[in-house]
């Protein structure tokens, strides 16, 4: 396999900690241990620190969003940044976000003539309605990020699931589903770890142990699982529940689990940045709630299945993909007494609870190495489709792209004069 250099462009990137953020590292990682030249392009964001990485990150202007989409979202216009990305001779360009990263993804693609890969990582039309308040309003970003979407030469999706969302946003072509992977080994770490991490938390020996990993955000389930608790609890039920995490929502939840009278027996922890850590959550607990219908691949529940934990998830979930119930993980319909019961039996299982994280560490595990080898396979296939004239025709649509964006990023910062300023202040210096 010929040696390349593959543009990797995202908007969200460390010090941003979410799953996409995750995948483009891991993407760039193994590349670039395969004899890959792999190169991030990502928005400017305060106080990062791109030393630590092996690969070049290529940062360029951003507007702060943080507040209503979690993030930078990068202007995508700066013809500095575009004549540096030319010098850099990309064979392939795999964009992993439909806004502004694909907006300066299609501007480089029309100038160095070569093949653009998109992922659907995240149902956006719910980070769209959390966004945007208006049905205009949304309907014309989801169009912006259609035509992103449309404009590129390969669409992959992380999940079926997240194809049928794609689709149901009104993307009418085809798309390859090519899942992401788990940057944990299968295994446990070791036991004088868990001990340490775990010490200042009530877990007795023989009592359950119940685990959340990932954004503190309702949408995720987190109230299926708090009032299914207090289901159990009215039950006589012992168990314990560990929330590891942080996010918007994070204090209401916390108050509502007070509310409910949860406080001795559910406890709320920072995220971990070692993942290290969060491998030794996955090793304490005897089960993951996973109740979420939002998240496309539920990456967290491979990281438990690394560890041989076993997870609940809702039927029909893009989470439960691939799962067998009773084999691999344990389904649940979207309710909190499906959930409370599910625990119920399980609480009296425990050799269940075990037989069926060995099982899912067995069948569901996908490694980042194996999951960006096989992508890598797949690039050499679009380079020969490209290369033969398979994929239509691409003009460059400068102008329209502009204003594409600009609507879209006046959409989300209705109101706010500061983004205004912004922009009309990007767009003298960099045009």
């Amino acid at each position: 396999m010929e040696q390349r250099s593959i543009c990797l462009i995202n908007d969200s990137f460390p010090p941003v900690t979410d799953g996409v953020a995750n995948a483009v590292v891991n993407y760039a990682k193994n590349l670039t241990q395969d004899g890959k030249k792999a190169t991030v392009v990502t928005p400017a964001y305060p106080d990062a620190d791109d030393t630590q990485f092996g690969f070049p990150v290529v940062r360029y202007p951003s507007v702060d969003l943080t507040k209503l989409v979690g993030y930078h979202a990068g202007f995508p216009f700066s013809g500095q940044t575009l004549e540096k990305l030319v010098e850099q001779r990309f064979d392939l360009i795999h964009c992993h976000c439909p806004v502004t990263s694909a907006m300066l993804a299609r501007a480089l693609r029309d100038r160095i003539h070569v093949p653009l890969v998109f992922t659907y990582h995240t149902k956006f039309d719910i980070d769209i309605a959390n966004a945007i308040k208006g049905k205009l309003l949304q309907e014309e970003a989801k169009k912006v990020l259609v035509d992103n979407i449309t404009a590129c030469d390969e669409v992959w999706t992380v999940s079926h699931g997240a194809g049928e969302n794609l689709k149901s946003l009104g993307y009418q072509g085809e798309y390859l589903v090519m899942p992401n992977g788990v940057d944990f080994p299968k295994g446990r770490v070791d036991e004088s770890l868990v001990r340490e991490v775990t010490k200042d938390f009530d877990l007795p020996e023989n009592v359950p142990v119940f685990l959340f990993v990932g954004r503190m955000m309702w949408y995720k389930g987190l109230r299926i699982i708090l009032d299914a608790l207090k289901l159990l609890r009215g039950q006589g039920t012992a168990f314990r529940m560990v929330f590891v995490g942080n996010g918007g929502d994070r204090e209401e939840v916390i108050s509502y689990c007070e509310s409910l009278g949860l406080s001795d027996c559910v406890f709320f922890t920072a995220p971990a940045y070692d993942r290290n850590v969060i491998r030794a959550w996955y090793c304490r607990a005897d089960l993951f709630l996973f109740p979420s219908t939002f998240d496309t691949n539920g990456l967290v529940v491979r990281e438990a299945a690394a560890c041989g934990l076993g997870s609940v998830l809702v039927r029909g979930s893009c989470a439960a993909e691939d799962i067998k119930d009773g084999e691999s993980g344990f389904l649940i319909e979207e309710n909190a007494q499906s959930m409370a019961d599910m625990l119920a039996k399980l609480c009296k299982a425990p050799a269940a609870m075990r037989r069926v994280g060995q099982t899912a560490q067995n069948e569901i595990y996908i490694s980042w190495k194996d999951a960006v080898s096989r992508a890598e396979k797949r690039y050499e296939i679009v380079l020969e489709n490209f290369r033969a004239g398979k994929y239509p025709a691409h003009n460059r649509q400068s102008d329209e792209a502009f204003h594409a964006i600009a609507s879209y990023l006046a959409a989300v910062g209705r109101g706010q004069e500061k983004l205004r300023l912004r922009m009309e202040e990007l767009s003298e210096r960099f045009l």
